[in-house]
């Protein structure tokens, strides 16, 4: 079955707002086996929200539509589906009565704004909204199902998970998609691609392979379609069994899961603890190891040693170490890992020094070098990367490969 998502608003045309809705709608219809055909945003104009409802119908089988639903005068979604749909507001007494209700209890005034905001189209069936003021409407046309949310993410989830989406599973007998997203780290998009090139032509009919690369983490999604789940998943899961015999040195997780997730969990289970020693990242990996709920159990501390002067001073960086082979080398980062887990007593701690640009790379050195180091009990491992001009840029990915080191470190102990 097709699926099609409009989203409505000025704000998502112009950068202010990032279109959240339709990624979060995608991926649900998507697990009740909808095909989703088209992703629309338009303005808050008649012609336009009349231009894509016509481009809509007929070729898919619903339309989910958010936004424009608010009580302010650029609102002209309700409007506009009643002119698609040959239809007027009326003043909808349950919802009226649900907004009296709700404004109550905030403690807020009720007002004509408030009051406007229980009229919909009377030709709709209306969704009533216990996250929010403005109701979802279901139309039908033509063999087509429209429904209209607002675009306020947390009131269309909860129209989506309490109504829409167990309607929409009663009414169509739908085919099985099943996706398994599994994380790499260590490559980029066409060695991997290339690495992969007998798999991907041994694929079942019914399985799809997709690459998501997204700051040197490359998702491998694969998606299989069916008639039957049991078969579906058993095929899927095969596929994904041969991916871990074929690059198991790259796949760190599956769904989403995080670098810092999975360090998370490997230092836990092992009752380990780690530290941080950062120069070019500043901070960086510190901030995603703390982002971990739980991370309090196993993450000490840090060094933001971004000058030459904290390096030696706190972290016991030797001054010639750093006059004979420079800040960013492995003999300045190694003794950074060192000091910090001696100054912080920790099982494990990852140091980062680099050029993170646009200014201070040399030829030897150019911008997006980096020397990474992780200390443990038993040894030191450190390794040099070599990324492009970007700061930003560098400092994501100069992160991630920090986090990795670490990962693979703490898998090796």
């Amino acid at each position: 079955m097709k699926a099609a998502i409009i989203t409505i608003g000025d704000e998502l045309l112009i950068g202010q707002t990032i279109d959240t809705n339709s990624a979060w709608i995608g991926a649900e219809l998507s697990k009740s086996g909808f095909d989703v055909s088209r992703i629309t945003s338009v303005h808050d104009r008649r012609d336009d929200i009349i231009f894509a409802l016509n481009e809509a119908a007929g070729k898919t089988d619903i339309v989910l539509i958010t936004g424009g639903l608010g009580p302010t005068s650029d609102d002209i979604t309700k409007q506009t589906l009643c002119e698609f749909f040959n239809t007027h507001l009326i003043i909808n007494d349950e919802v009226l009565n649900m907004i009296e209700k709700m404004m109550i209890l905030r403690n807020f005034p009720m007002n004509e704004k408030n009051r406007r905001q229980a009229e919909v189209p009377e030709s709709c069936r209306v969704l009533k909204n216990a996250a929010g003021t403005a109701p979802g409407m279901w139309f039908e046309k033509e063999g087509t199902i429209y429904i209209s949310m607002p675009g306020v993410p947390y009131e269309m989830k909860y129209l989506m998970t309490e109504l829409v989406l167990p309607e929409l599973n009663k009414r169509f007998t739908s085919q099985v998609i099943i996706h398994r997203n599994i994380m790499t780290y260590g490559t980029f998009e066409s060695k991997l691609a290339d690495i992969l090139t007998d798999f991907e032509s041994g694929l079942p009919e019914s399985i799809k392979l997709a690459y998501l690369p997204a700051s040197g983490i490359i998702k491998l999604r694969l998606t299989g379609t069916g008639a039957d789940y049991n078969s579906l998943l058993k095929l899927i899961n095969e596929q994904a069994g041969k991916l871990y015999k074929i690059i198991p040195e790259l796949i760190y997780a599956e769904d989403e899961e995080s670098l810092e997730m999975v360090i998370g969990k490997l230092l836990k289970s092992s009752d380990k603890t780690v530290c941080t020693a950062e120069s070019c990242t500043g901070g960086e990996v510190a901030h995603l190891l703390t982002s971990v709920a739980g991370s309090s159990a196993y993450y000490k501390g840090s060094v933001i040693a971004y000058a030459n002067s904290v390096k030696t001073q706190l972290l016991g960086v030797g001054e010639e170490i750093i006059e004979k082979h420079g800040a960013v080398s492995q003999e300045t980062v190694k003794d950074m890992a060192i000091g910090a887990r001696k100054l912080l007593k920790t099982d494990f701690a990852v140091a980062t020094s680099g050029i993170a640009g646009p200014d201070g790379g040399t030829e030897t050195k150019p911008v997006g070098t980096i020397w990474i180091a992780v200390a443990s009990g038993k040894e030191v491992i450190c390794e040099k990367h070599v990324f492009g001009n970007d700061r930003n840029t560098n400092i994501n990915r100069f992160t991630l490969a920090a986090l990795n080191l670490l990962r693979k470190q703490i898998i090796k102990s």
